[in-house]
Parts: structure tokens; C-alpha cells; sequence
């Protein structure tokens, strides 16, 4: 189960995600990993979102370092922009800014943020809930090809 807290930080996703195991196949724990996010209460919502650092600040764990690498190298212009619309968008929504950075630059995850500062609490948290399914999908096929203890 620990691994699947390093993939979403929400207890009830991996309990309920772990409760239908063994998996015929990666697809089928795709797809179970994507049902039990989609039925998660926005409370769990929070649980999971805390598992993971602002855009821009430092990682507190192997898979956001990893996601957010191309983050680190950005110029500090860049990353006081990302902190401030981080702070803007907190307040605005009242979490975290998620979204799924792997292979994105600091500028193009800045425009994202900008543009998603518009979108009315709703719309924002759907979006915010498929782009968890994003990171989680990753995570989780990282987690299948890579060797564990």
C-alpha cells in the first residue's frame, strides 16, 4: 500500500484502488485508479492534492522532483511569476495549483496557470481533478516498469 501512497496521497484512493487487486493487467488498474478518483469526495480531493508541492517550489518527494525537473532550471523571473500566480490561484481557489508537469517548461506551466486563474470553482475543479488522473496514470506506469524492494 505505501507505494500507492507515493503515487496519490489520498488514503481512500489507495485502500479502495488496492481492494480490487490482483489486476489481469496494467488496464485494468488504470482504469480501476481513474473509477476510484472519479468517486472520491472533495474532501479526499484535498488528501490527495497535499501529497503534492506548488509548481516551482522545491519537491518534497522523488516523483515531483522528477516531474517538475524542468522547473528547477528556470530563471528566477520565471519562478517569482510562478510563485506569486501560485499565491493568486490558492487564494482564489483555495488549493494547490495541480497540474501535470512532466516535460513541460516553467513558462509553458506559467501560461497554464494564468489561463486557469479564469475559470469559474467548478470548472477549475474538474480540471484540476483530471489532470490528478494525469500525474496518478504516470505515477503509476512508472511504478509498474521500474524495480522495487
Amino acid at each position: 500500500m505505501h507505494l500507492l501512497y507515493e503515487v496519490c496521497s489520498s488514503p481512500i484512493w489507495a485502500r479502495r484502488v488496492l481492494a480490487a487487486a490482483p489486476f489481469r493487467d496494467a488496464d485494468a488498474l488504470y482504469d480501476r485508479a481513474d473509477r476510484v478518483l472519479a468517486e472520491l469526495p472533495d474532501a479526499e480531493l484535498d488528501a490527495a492534492l497535499d501529497g503534492h508541492p506548488r509548481i516551482g517550489a522545491t519537491a518534497d518527494n522523488p516523483s515531483s522532483a522528477r516531474e517538475q525537473a524542468r522547473v528547477a532550471g528556470a530563471d528566477a523571473d520565471i519562478k517569482a511569476a510562478l510563485a506569486a500566480k501560485n499565491r493568486d490561484y490558492e487564494d482564489r481557489f483555495g488549493y494547490v495549483y495541480l497540474v501535470c508537469a512532466s516535460g513541460r517548461s516553467a513558462e509553458e506551466l506559467l501560461d497554464i496557470l494564468t489561463e486557469r486563474l479564469h475559470n469559474d470553482p467548478d470548472t477549475e475543479r474538474r480540471v484540476m481533478r483530471s489532470e490528478l488522473a494525469k500525474i496518478n496514470r504516470l505515477r503509476l506506469e512508472r511504478l509498474l516498469s521500474e524495480p522495487h524492494e
